[in-house]
């Protein structure tokens, strides 16, 4: 199976320690985001966990212990946006993170790594012509280093609302006119665009729209095919052929503060329990509760034994 580690949090940037720890002691406890009471038990063992994914915007505090994860196969996305302090108010240098990048690049492979660049918000500050120039020069940096950059334009969650009221939709002409020439830019830097969740509508010019945490892109990393259970809870259902069970993150606990971020409900809240984070704990925030009911995750291999592919 598949193990999560970043559609709700940044782990790497804000719990490697606790992640480390966890790989230690073999399991981890994650409760339900809408039923707090219950819990699921993973278990972090290699021989059923095939794979783990890991999306964050600054690996560098991880990186000094990749030699701890060797035992497993992995996924990175990174997300490198041009975007300054009034956008990302705790992201990294951007030079700093590229670099970092290329360093986890050659640790765990060019096939192991996506560049992330988005959400794309055009505003007086962020034209498209803006965010053209600035792709050219990233595109240029990261070239040779990975293979794919996702895309997204901005959604106007409510939490998003709520954090960036003066955050607005990208028109269509918009959304055609950069992702056209972000198309043509990562091409001649040996680079595919996919378009995260954003339909069809750049796949005639030349974008991966199938998805990018795909069957596809994991069997790419392990170089083995996988038999995956077609189960609903697993793919985001109408939109893309994405695989999101099995997330170990919490929701309300990234403290990069991103205006744009949908997994954060306020700041107040992120600091709240971002103290109650123990190290030590099973769960990423707290620990058991009286009420608690833990069920064992179902989990296996899903590496056919018969088959290697030839990527």
């Amino acid at each position: 199976m598949i193990i999560q580690t970043g559609m709700r949090t940044d782990i790497p940037a804000f719990y490697s320690k606790w992640f480390l720890k966890r790989i230690e002691e073999g399991f981890v406890l994650v409760r339900n985001p809408y039923n707090p009471s219950h819990v699921t038990r993973y278990k972090l063992s290699p021989d059923v966990v095939d794979l783990i994914t890991f999306c964050t915007k600054n690996p560098a505090p991880i990186l000094p212990y990749m030699d701890r994860l060797n035992k497993y196969a992995q996924y990175w996305f990174v997300t490198i946006t041009p975007y300054g302090k009034d956008i990302e108010p705790n992201v990294p240098d951007k030079v700093t993170v590229m670099d970092d990048f290329r360093r986890l690049s050659q640790i765990v492979g060019v096939d192991s790594i996506g560049w992330r660049y988005d959400p794309i918000l055009v505003d007086d500050d962020h034209s498209v012509e803006w965010h053209i120039e600035r792709f050219d020069s990233m595109a240029r940096y990261l070239s040779g280093y990975t293979k794919t950059c996702v895309i997204s334009f901005i959604d106007i969650y409510q939490k998003v609302t709520r954090n960036f009221p003066e955050a607005r939709e990208v028109t269509l002409k918009d959304r055609l006119t950069i992702g056209k020439s972000f198309i043509e830019i990562a091409g001649r830097y040996g680079i595919t665009i996919k378009p995260c969740a954003e339909g069809n509508e750049l796949e005639e010019y030349g974008a991966d729209c199938s998805g990018c945490m795909t069957v596809k892109t994991f069997e790419t990393a392990l170089h083995k095919h996988l038999i995956v259970p077609r189960k609903g809870k697993n793919q985001r259902n109408g939109e893309c052929a994405c695989l999101l069970g099995g997330d170990i993150g919490v929701y309300d606990t990234c403290a990069h503060f991103c205006k744009y971020c949908y997994a954060n409900s306020d700041i107040n809240a992120v600091k709240e329990n971002m103290r109650n984070h123990d190290p030590d704990s099973p769960f990423l925030i707290g620990g058991s509760m009286t009420g608690d009911v833990i069920h064992e995750a179902e989990q296996k291999s899903w590496i056919d034994p018969q088959l290697m592919l030839e990527i």
